[in-house]
């Protein structure tokens, strides 16, 4: 047998008893959700900035950049709700390089994905008591869901797992909001058909059980560029980009439409530096354009305290270990300029 089985892991209700949300914290994110919720379905016109490291790497850095943050969502509160990214899963496109926290090595310096989730678990919780700040993740793997579904407050499904059934179908059943990104080849109708699942009712087998949901109002798209065949970067942020997902979403029966735009990825081409000069464009086209204001409701940015990236074990606090970030003074003024454009 070629899958060796090596140990098995908790339950999710035996790790949240070890990790739980206390009812102050749990408390923060109902809050923090009905208020998300409401940009979603049109009820509020704030926007939202989903901010933060490509990966998080780091409780102490992670939990300094995002204290940083708390300042600044007081400072913007009247206009912008602030996500941040606590990115655990980093996807890695050959397999080689950091795969994000949940590869928590043990003492052996080999993977304990048990060990893992209760690091991830460690830190959101942390991270909410210091900050008051629930954040975003990306969903890589569909059974990591019941070990995080009392922390977050926002789920990303990434390019290459948009396509997949089983993240169409455990989006379903999430009760925050889902965006779905468009794949690399850059069809919007991929990510539009990935909406369309994600929003319907599914019976269907997950974690060992026969599973129902109720199908989740709150998917959406996120537009992240896409790639050539050559593997040459296209954006997809600009004006004409916007007016077609919004004339093509009429086309789907979904509700609630909506749409983040990412920044970084393919959209710069991963030119870290390029994400100011590309939310200020997504600013000026929700000003220009009506139906471009109720379709884009916020941006994604990859932000850290140092430009940049480096190496595994770089020893550079708060930079990047996987892709480059913009740093914490440009982040700053990135957010202040947003609000004054609201």
């Amino acid at each position: 047998m070629a899958l060796h089985m090596i140990k098995k892991v908790p339950t999710p209700d035996e790790i949240r008893e070890t990790h739980p949300m206390g009812a102050e914290l749990v408390k923060i994110k109902t809050e923090r959700d009905a208020e998300i919720r409401k940009v979603f379905t049109g009820e509020s016109d704030k926007f939202l900035a989903i901010i933060g490291p490509c990966s998080a790497d780091y409780e102490d850095s992670v939990l300094d950049y995002l204290c940083r943050l708390s300042k600044v969502q007081e400072k913007v509160k009247d206009k912008i709700i602030i996500i941040p990214r606590i990115y655990t899963n980093k996807p890695r496109t050959n397999g080689s390089g950091y795969k994000g926290m949940l590869h928590q090595p043990n003492p052996e310096n080999k993977p304990d994905f048990i060990e893992g989730v209760k690091a991830i678990r460690k830190m959101h919780i942390k991270a909410i008591a210091e900050t008051g700040l629930t954040a975003a993740d990306e969903m890589l793997y569909t059974d990591n869901w019941p070990y995080l579904e009392d922390i977050l407050s926002y789920v990303a499904i990434g390019a290459r797992s948009v396509e997949n059934q089983d993240h169409r179908l455990t989006a379903s059943g999430i009760d925050v909001p889902v965006g779905m990104k468009n794949p690399t080849s850059g069809d919007y109708t991929v990510m539009l058909n990935s909406c369309v699942a994600a929003q319907a009712s599914h019976t269907f087998m997950f974690s060992g059980y026969e599973t129902k949901t109720d199908g989740n109002p709150l998917a959406h798209c996120i537009l992240r560029g896409s790639l050539s065949k050559s593997g040459r970067s296209l954006s997809n942020y600009h004006y004409e980009d916007l007016k077609l997902l919004a004339d093509m979403y009429d086309n789907y029966n979904l509700v609630n439409h909506a749409c983040i735009v990412d920044a970084n990825h393919n959209n710069s081409g991963k030119r870290w530096d390029e994400q100011p000069r590309i939310v200020n464009e997504i600013m000026m086209n929700r000003r220009y354009s009506e139906s471009v204001c109720k379709l884009v409701k916020g941006v994604m940015i990859e932000s850290y305290i140092e430009d940049g990236n480096q190496p595994i074990g770089g020893g550079c606090y708060g930079k990047s270990i996987t892709d480059p970030c913009l740093g914490w003074e440009k982040s700053e003024r990135l957010l202040l300029d947003m609000a004054e454009q609201l």
